[in-house]
């Protein structure tokens, strides 16, 4: 049983008791922020996008685990950095499917600028990653151009006003989508003197508004050799201010101890120790084959035991892997919303980047080659789970397994990517 009393960030009476772990794996950042210079090997700096290593998802599970012993009050793990988790989709993803796997008890967490969150917040509830913080600095797009040198979106960069209006319209609809899901979510705004400091309280309300739950204004710490070098940081009378300004609309957070993208322990008592054990995982070589790379099968199932669904009437995918006492079920993925057109059976590509195969009952010829483009192989089968499973991962026959013709698709299945009529 998850507890989410034990979230010290979330949770002020929990600072002192309970400890939370970072894991840096996402160094690409997908905007370029004028307060911000991201040294990742830099020890002696406290500031977020700082970090003394990158680690792999496997890496950070043999962390964790070294961690856990030193650490028995551990009961969050966050991915904050270095750069964005969504402009490392599949690192930070496949981190987090194997922590939920590894690690059942731990609050998952993530803290993200939003630009690129909300293909993956349906698999983010679904593997229970209860709290996201979106660090979201104005809603006023002129005030933003002068935050974000440009923004880089689907391969295109934005600069300027475009870049501001972008980032805004896609972190409310992150905000808006994570709150549908369910998801408690956390506000953070750097105070920038001169700036954005006299329009924190219009932020603070437009949020409430759309459900946040608390919000967390940093300090501005000006950095070397960034455009913001030059500003001073608000002193605490300031900062006082601003917090009694947006606490008439949202729950201000005051014990925030703006940690590092690699922090780990109490909040303000960052431990040496796990220094040390981060430096020793990373060191870790992990032998990747492509059987590594794609360990898992997902499988169109009605109840998870047989393959007896269409891809398109499937609304999540269960995903199983080989281990030596049989095949364990690792999670449960949900699909791409209906009426996406080809970007459907694309955007499931990418949820099923870690998938060898996929089972389904039926399937038509377009998703079927845009899932194989994709790397998956696509098997069209009516029977037992295990029996697809022994024919992906032992080679076996399906000879006596074949396609309910209930579930046959012919040249009139387009494969739109709006369900099945």
């Amino acid at each position: 049983m998850i507890d989410f009393k034990k979230h010290p960030c979330f949770n002020k009476e929990a600072k002192g008791q309970y400890a939370r772990v970072h894991l840096p794996v996402a160094p690409k950042c997908n905007i370029s922020c004028n307060y911000c210079n991201r040294k990742f090997d830099c020890v002696n700096e406290s500031r977020p996008g700082v970090t003394s290593n990158i680690l792999s998802p496997e890496q950070s599970i043999i962390y964790l685990t070294a961690l856990q012993k030193k650490m028995p009050q551990l009961s969050v793990v966050g991915i904050a950095g270095p750069g964005d988790p969504f402009a490392n989709p599949e690192e930070t993803m496949e981190t987090l499917r194997q922590v939920r796997s590894n690690f059942p008890e731990m609050i998952l967490c993530v803290s993200s600028n939003g630009l690129n969150i909300a293909p993956y917040i349906n698999e983010l509830a679904t593997l229970k990653v209860s709290h996201v913080t979106i660090t979201i600095n104005s809603l006023d797009p002129k005030i933003l151009e002068k935050v974000y040198r440009w923004v880089r979106y689907e391969k295109k960069g934005y600069f300027g006003l475009a870049g501001a209006e972008l980032l805004l319209r896609k972190q409310l609809e992150a905000i808006t989508k994570l709150k549908s899901a369910g998801i408690t979510v956390k506000a953070n705004a750097i105070v920038i003197p001169g700036i954005n400091d006299t329009h924190l309280g219009a932020l603070a309300k437009g949020l409430s508004e759309l459900g946040v739950d608390l919000m967390n204004t940093i300090p501005l710490i000006p950095v070397e050799e960034t455009p913001f070098s030059d500003l001073t940081e608000p002193g605490s009378a300031h900062m006082k201010e601003i917090r009694k300004e947006i606490g008439a609309f949202l729950p201000p957070m005051t014990h925030c101890s703006r940690c590092r993208a690699d922090a780990a322990g109490l909040l303000g008592k960052d431990s040496t120790e796990a220094m040390e054990l981060l430096t020793e995982a990373a060191k870790v070589r992990i032998d990747k084959g492509d059987a590594d790379k794609r360990p898992y099968v997902a499988v169109a199932s009605n109840e998870g035991i047989l393959v007896n669904q269409h891809l398109g009437e499937a609304d999540r995918l269960y995903v199983f892997k080989e281990t030596p006492n049989g095949y364990k079920l690792v999670n449960q993925r949900v699909t791409p919303s209906k009426g996406n057109g080809d970007s459907r059976w694309e955007e499931l590509g990418n949820i099923l980047s870690d998938c060898k195969a996929i089972l389904v009952g039926g399937i038509g010829p377009k998703p079927s080659k845009i899932l194989g483009k994709s790397g998956l192989q696509v098997i069209e089968m009516s029977g037992l789970i295990d029996q697809g499973m022994d024919a992906v991962y032992k080679g076996t026959e399906l000879r006596t397994i074949t396609k309910a013709e209930s579930f046959k698709c012919g040249a009139g299945c387009s494969g739109t990517g709006t369900g099945c009529g």
